[in-house]
C-alpha cells in the first residue's frame, strides 16, 4: 500500500512539473498576459484555469486539461443509454467497458485538437486586440502549438488511468483534485499579505493583547471560515444522504444445500449525478461569453456582442462595479436564474440516464431478489422509478442551492465592501423592468 502512494504522489508531481512547461507559442509572457486578462472577465476561463491546476495561467502544455476526456466521457455515457448496441457493449461485463474506455479516449482526442485550435485562436485574438503582439505567428507556430497541447492532454488522460491502475481512488478525480489544491498556496497567500497589514491600524483583543492583523479583515477571514466549516459539513451531509431499499432474497434449495434466505440493501443516492451538473451549467452558460468577448475583440462598436459578454458573465464582488456602474440592475439576476434552472433540469436528466430502474429490476429478478410487498419485474421498476423521482426532486434542489452558495456570498461580500446603506449596491433597481 506504501508503495503505491509513493507512485501516485510521483505521478501528481510529474502532473506538477507539467503545469509549468510553456507552450511554444512566441513569447509566452505576452499570452500569459492575455490569459489572465481573460481569466478575470471570464469565469469560464478562470473555471478550467482552476481545474487545470493554473495550466491555463502559466500557458503550460496541459491548459486543454481533461476537459476532452471528461465530455468525451458524458458524450458516450449518453450514447450507451440512446443507442441500443452500445447498451449492449456496456453490459458485457469488462471486455465490453474497456471496449467503450478505448473509444473515449480516441474520441477525447480530436476534442482536444478542437479545444486548443480554440484555445490559441481566443489568445491570439485577446493579444491583437491589446496591441501587445511582438511577432506574428505561422502555420509552423500554429501546428506545434495544437500538436504540443493535445498531447499535454493525452499525457494527463494516461497519468490519470495510472493512478486508477494503482487502486487508490479514480485518476481523474486525484488529478482534478491536486489541480485545485494547487491553488490554494496563492490563494492563502495574498490573503495572509492582507491580514498581516497593519496600514489601518492592528487588534486589540480585549484591551490586553494587541495582534499585528488587520482588526476588519481578521473577523471577516474568522467568520468566513466558520461559514466555510458549516458548508463543508452540510455538503457531505447532502453528499452522503440516501434511501436505503431492503432486498429479500428467495430460498433455493440444490441438493442437500440452501441458498438465497437473506437480506441486503439497495442503497439510492439523493444526488446520484454527483457535479457533472455543476460543470456542464457553468461550460454552458459562459460560451456566450467568451463569444461575445471574441466578438467583441474583432468588432469594437458592435453592442449586441457586448451585452450578450455581459449578460452570460457570471457576476460576482470583484466584477460587480465594471459590469454595474450604476448599481445592481435585473441583469444580476438572469445568470444565476439560469445557473439554477440549468443544474435542476441537467440533475434529473443526467440521473435517469446513469440510473436505470429497469435494468436494476431485471438483475434482482434474475438473482431472485425482491422488494418485500413489490412484485418482480416491471412492478418493481416501476416502484423504483417513483422513488427516485422523489429523491430527485430534492436533490437537484439541494444541487441547485449548492451552486447559488457562490452567487449568495458574493452579494453579501458587496453588501459588506459598502459600509454606506444609501450605496446602490446594497439593493438591486428593478425601475427598468
Amino acid at each position: 500500500m506504501l508503495k503505491r502512494i509513493f507512485i501516485v504522489l510521483g505521478i501528481l508531481v510529474a502532473y506538477r512539473l507539467l503545469a509549468h512547461i510553456p507552450v511554444p507559442m512566441g513569447d509566452a509572457k505576452t499570452f500569459k498576459d492575455a490569459v489572465s486578462s481573460l481569466i478575470s472577465k471570464s469565469d469560464f476561463t478562470g473555471f478550467i484555469n482552476l481545474i487545470s491546476g493554473g495550466g491555463l495561467a502559466s500557458f503550460s502544455i496541459i491548459l486543454v486539461g481533461l476537459s476532452p476526456y471528461i465530455t468525451s466521457s458524458i458524450v458516450f455515457q449518453l450514447l450507451s443509454k440512446a443507442i441500443p448496441s452500445l447498451e449492449e457493449l456496456s453490459e458485457d461485463g469488462e471486455t465490453g467497458r474497456r471496449k467503450i474506455n478505448q473509444w473515449t479516449r480516441m474520441l477525447a482526442v480530436p476534442l482536444a485538437v478542437v479545444q486548443s485550435i480554440a484555445y490559441i485562436y481566443i489568445l491570439y485574438q485577446s493579444v491583437v486586440s491589446s496591441n501587445t503582439l511582438s511577432f506574428t505567428p505561422t502555420p509552423r507556430d500554429w501546428v506545434v502549438s495544437v500538436i504540443t497541447m493535445t498531447a499535454g492532454s493525452i499525457i494527463l488522460m494516461w497519468l490519470g488511468e495510472l493512478i486508477t491502475e494503482q487502486g487508490i481512488g479514480n485518476g481523474i478525480s486525484m488529478i482534478i483534485f491536486a489541480s485545485i489544491i494547487s491553488q490554494f498556496p496563492s490563494t492563502l497567500g495574498s490573503l495572509g499579505q492582507q491580514l498581516f497589514d497593519t496600514k489601518n491600524g492592528s487588534l486589540n483583543l480585549f484591551g490586553w493583547l494587541e495582534l499585528p492583523v488587520n482588526p476588519v479583515l481578521f473577523w471577516v477571514a474568522l467568520a468566513l471560515l466558520v461559514v466555510v466549516i458549516l458548508i463543508l459539513y452540510w455538503l457531505v451531509k447532502l453528499n452522503e444522504a440516501q434511501r436505503i431499499i431492503t432486498i429479500n432474497y428467495a430460498k433455493r434449495i440444490h441438493g442437500n444445500s440452501t441458498y438465497g434466505g437473506i437480506k441486503s440493501i439497495l442503497p439510492l443516492k439523493l444526488i446520484s449525478a454527483g457535479v457533472v451538473p455543476v460543470i456542464f451549467a457553468t461550460a454552458f452558460l459562459s460560451l456566450p461569453a467568451l463569444v461575445g468577448q471574441l466578438i467583441s475583440s474583432m468588432d469594437k462598436g458592435n453592442t449586441m456582442a457586448k451585452t450578450i459578454s455581459e449578460i452570460f458573465t457570471m457576476p460576482n464582488a470583484s466584477n460587480f462595479k465594471t459590469l454595474y456602474p450604476n448599481g445592481i440592475n435585473e441583469r444580476w439576476f438572469i445568470y444565476p436564474a439560469l445557473y439554477f434552472l440549468l443544474v435542476v433540469l441537467v440533475t434529473y436528466f443526467y440521473t435517469s440516464i446513469i440510473f436505470n430502474t429497469k435494468e436494476i429490476a431485471d438483475n434482482l429478478q434474475k438473482q431472485g431478489g425482491f422488494i418485500e410487498g413489490v412484485r418482480p419485474g416491471m412492478t418493481t421498476a416501476n416502484y423504483l422509478e417513483k422513488v427516485m423521482t422523489r429523491l430527485n426532486l430534492f436533490g437537484a434542489l439541494a444541487l441547485g442551492f449548492i451552486a447559488m452558495i457562490p452567487f449568495i456570498t458574493d452579494y453579501v461580500a458587496i453588501m459588506l465592501s459598502d459600509a454606506r446603506w444609501d450605496s446602490p449596491y446594497l439593493a438591486p433597481d428593478f425601475s427598468s423592468w
